[in-house]
């Protein structure tokens, strides 16, 4: 049993990686949990974060973007670090463009956190909480991931302490929660608060549908992108998220019609090799 879950979770998670890049939806890391003996989640603790600093992490960066692109990204740090306190913030929201334009969600995410220090605005903080996510998504580095994860927490934190009811800081620090920030039937809790008051919220159905993966609820998950589907938006990850709630289930036809259908609207050709080798396995197994 042990094994058949880990052989899910290594499929899932590299499907989850060919998705990186090109779809809305999140990376969830070990998709598939074992609930604990009363049938619910395992609580997640709180993860031990190592600090990092602007510097480390723009020098990471700058080994992934050209000579030419860091050595402009250093002379615009080089202004940001000699300017005063209100031309920094101006020069930090340049390095956050600049970074972002890059795909480079960390540095920029950390210059966003910068400007909203700087400027603690409710778009400031959702904007630094939603880069940070992002940073989190895309990176398998060990030490970073939990440095990303805690200041996406903090960052929808001080959102909601200006407005308590913006949906957009509640998904966020509910997705925080859930990834291990907290005790995960709290984000659920959130994000279902989210979808409450606002039904067709995109971003917060979509990971109430990733995570009833995670913890092995593929019922729910199917109902969830369904829902989706048919009356928010018809996105090639809500298919393929959909796909793989069937699979787990061994409803292999309703798999291989969900996976065409994430196949057709995304038009990648690296998801199309994978969707392909997929199906033809799924229809080995009817």
């Amino acid at each position: 049993m042990l094994n058949n879950i880990r052989s899910k979770q290594a499929i899932l998670i590299v499907a989850i990686l060919l998705l990186v890049g090109f779809l809305f939806s999140r990376d969830v890391k070990g998709l598939v949990k074992p609930k604990d003996e009363s049938g619910k989640m395992p609580t997640t603790a709180q993860p031990t974060v190592t600090q990092l600093t602007i510097e480390e992490v723009s020098s990471t960066a700058k080994n992934l973007i050209s000579n030419v692109t860091a050595k402009d990204i250093s002379a615009l740090e080089s202004k940001y670090n000699a300017a005063s306190s209100v031309e920094r913030i101006e020069n930090a929201k340049q390095l956050a463009q600049k970074w972002d334009d890059l795909e480079q969600a960390a540095p920029s995410a950390m210059y966003l956190e910068v400007v909203a220090k700087g400027e603690p605005t409710l778009n400031n903080w959702v904007l630094a909480g939603t880069r940070f996510l992002k940073a989190f998504d895309n990176t398998q580095d060990s030490l970073v991931q939990p440095v990303m994860l805690q200041k996406a927490n903090a960052s929808f934190t001080s959102a909601l302490a200006i407005d308590s009811t913006n949906n957009d800081a509640k998904t966020g620090l509910g997705i925080t929660i859930v990834n291990g920030m907290g005790a995960p039937m709290q984000g659920i809790a959130m994000l279902m608060d989210v979808v409450k008051k606002d039904p067709k919220n995109l971003k917060a159905n979509m990971n109430l549908g990733m995570f009833a993966i995670k913890s092995g609820q593929f019922d729910k998950a199917i109902v969830r992108f369904n829902d989706i589907i048919s009356n928010i938006k018809a996105s090639p990850d809500a298919y393929f998220f959909l796909a793989t709630a069937y699979e787990n289930l061994g409803k292999n036809n309703e798999a291989i019609d969900a996976y065409l259908n994430s196949k057709k609207l995304a038009a990648n050709p690296t998801l199309s090799n994978f969707i392909d080798k997929k199906v033809t396995e799924l229809k080995n197994k009817r």
